[in-house]
């Protein structure tokens, strides 16, 4: 039997070392489902619910993995369906590759059934490289830059096949005029900056008395050479979201989480250093970075497009952040006077001293920042966590210390709703072998999180460590964007759009032969989370939770904190002085007045 395009496309993608494609079927890619036929369902063909989920369960496969992610779907509306997840791996620089379907070359033009301009349509989400196959000799070569793009940019590219070319006969590029052979492989590779410009860096950062650190997940592979740099300079450390897992929450110079779901002492290092270094972020909020012309600053980022950016640097390292660092750790001097260092120390306790007292105040019935913070003493030493964007994105930056071999992740820059679920089903085929936990909210749930839980039904059995926790915030309310409406607006609930309806999370995993568990009582909080990570097979926990403990941001004021509370519930005075006393009790010792600022930011984490 003749190779098929089909046939070739599955044989690439294993020579690449694709192990799985996150994918749903349709008829625009009947070609390729029967080549998977052909080819004994190699690399894996893994069923998601909607092609979005397909999309996020590859970007949550690369996060995890350091692979790249490849996702599938049919022309037409499942090529659509695939954007909002293929935006999040472009936006968190994450390398995917999405292979889509599309009508017959004969079609084209013709306002055919499902024909869509995908060149067009993709043209943005896969800007680096999109390409459309219409003869076979253009493959392999359109594949391998799809991967070799990916890998090397990490960012999303698409290659998109006609229905009537996955049939036909493949037949290589031929050693001819207009013909492009291709090879296979993706050497690894790790760029430095030149001695001279390390040397400019080394001035700036010996120069500081108040040395503050910015982490991304660009200094992930660099966890020692930080530690070191910042030992050596006497730095605090603050983390953007997707590098929380870059460095571990319980040094004690880590003050944690930084931007408007970020934490005082994050808030504080940048309001009092001198001098910044960012290594391997972009994030975006500049109002949470030091004053122009307070700091100097020195950026370290492997991708020069992304060097110079949020900040007025006067520096930029364009290099691999281990190698870069490395280099310039000989040129850096020891901080003569460690009293900067104490200060951030002695915040930093604080700080967890606050977020325990936080976690025990009283709720209506139970309150989600103990949801959280009753999971740190219980968190498996290699576990994965995957926080969805809303409220859960609080109290996962700033209540979970992520340490060692812990990874975390969500959707930093796009903040979008939904890949909480699919994020850990990805992981857990990345690491079959480790627990994995999602932090989602009832919305995100509701919008796709239930149905992939037939996923998670259709594939628990296949890893080795079968414990998998969704654990749902139950609060019937789209909560971040309430808690934003009061605190930008002034305006209280808006019940039309906030308010959703309470549902059976756990009866519902029951129902797919999962254990599931409704909590409603704080003292049963513990409990929960221990038996699921003591179960044998996935596991959804339903936290009802107060919708009245507000996200308070890092520079809020205690005049801000009350008049929060003060419009929870329009007309509802005592349920709003609760809250109000409550929250005023337990954290003003730590939220000094007058010291904020006006400014207002987005809900997402940033790189």
């Amino acid at each position: 039997m003749s190779m098929k395009v089909s046939d070739h496309v599955l044989e690439r993608l294993r020579d690449w070392g694709v192990e799985y494609v996150f994918a749903y079927p349709g008829d625009g890619i009947n070609g390729l489902l029967a080549a998977w036929g052909r080819a004994d369902d190699n690399p894996r063909f893994i069923q998601a619910r909607h092609e979005e989920m397909a999309a996020f369960e590859a970007v949550g496969y690369a996060k995890f993995s350091g692979k790249v992610g490849v996702c599938a779907a049919t022309s037409g509306p499942g090529a659509i369906h695939l954007l909002n997840g293929l935006y999040d791996a472009k936006l968190d620089h994450v390398p995917v590759v999405a292979i889509v379907g599309q009508t017959n070359r004969s079609a084209m033009g013709g306002s055919y059934q499902q024909e869509v301009d995908l060149l067009s349509l993709y043209k943005d989400v896969a800007s680096d490289f999109v390409e459309m196959v219409t003869v076979p000799e253009q493959l392999p070569n359109v594949l391998d830059r799809a991967m070799r793009t990916a890998m090397a940019r990490r960012t999303v590219c698409a290659v998109i096949i006609p229905a009537d070319v996955q049939e036909l006969d493949y037949s290589p590029p031929e050693h001819a005029f207009k013909m492009v052979p291709s090879s296979l492989g993706m050497p690894h590779y790790a760029p430095v900056p030149g001695d001279e410009d390390l040397s400019r860096a080394a001035e700036v950062l010996n120069a500081g008395e108040k040395v503050a650190i910015l982490v991304g997940q660009g200094a992930r592979g660099a966890r020692t050479e930080v530690m070191e740099v910042a030992d050596r300079l006497g730095a605090g450390v603050a983390k953007a979201l997707l590098g929380k897992d870059a460095l571990d929450d319980d040094l004690p110079y880590v003050t944690g989480s930084i931007g408007l779901l970020g934490t005082r002492p994050s808030y504080e290092l940048m309001m009092d250093c001198d001098t910044l270094l960012v290594i391997g972020s972009s994030f975006p909020y500049t109002q949470f970075l030091p004053q122009f012309g307070q700091a100097r600053a020195v950026q370290i980022d492997i991708d020069p497009h992304m060097v110079g950016m949020r900040y007025p640097f006067e520096v930029n390292l364009v290099g691999d952040a281990r190698e870069t660092l490395t280099r310039l750790l000989p040129l850096l001097k020891p901080a003569k006077d460690r009293g900067w260092r104490q200060k951030i120390e002695k915040d930093v306790s604080r700080w967890w001293e606050v977020m325990e007292r936080r976690a025990a105040v009283d709720a209506d019935p139970v309150n989600p920042e103990y949801v959280a913070h009753a999971l740190n003493d219980l968190l498996p030493e290699n576990v994965i966590i995957a926080s969805d964007s809303g409220s859960a994105a609080n109290w996962y930056a700033r209540h979970l210390k992520l340490r060692g071999a812990m990874r975390g992740s969500l959707s930093g820059t796009l903040a979008t709703m939904g890949p909480g679920v699919p994020y850990v089903i990805g992981a857990k085929f990345a690491h079959p072998d480790r627990p994995a936990i999602a932090l989602v909210g009832d919305g995100a749930m509701q919008m796709n999180g239930m149905a992939e839980l037939i996923t998670i039904h259709k594939y628990w059995r296949e890893g080795q460590d079968h414990r998998l926790i969704i654990a749902v915030l139950n609060n019937q309310d789209l909560n971040q964007v309430t808690w934003e409406m009061r605190a930008m607006a002034g305006a209280p609930q808006f019940l039309p759009s906030q308010s959703i309806p309470d549902v059976a999370y756990a009866d519902f995993a029951r129902s797919l032969g999962l254990n599931g568990l409704r909590v409603e009582k704080p003292e049963d909080v513990r409990g929960a989370w221990e038996t699921a990570l003591g179960s044998d097979k996935p596991c959804v926990l339903d936290f009802v939770t107060d919708p009245a403990v507000p996200p308070v941001p890092p520079h809020a004021t205690l005049d801000q904190i009350e008049a929060a509370a003060t419009s929870v519930l329009k007309g509802d005075s005592d349920r709003a002085a609760m809250v109000r006393q409550g929250f005023k009790a337990k954290v003003q010792e730590f939220l000094p007045g007058g010291r904020h600022r006006e400014d207002r930011a987005g809900a997402g984490g940033g790189r």
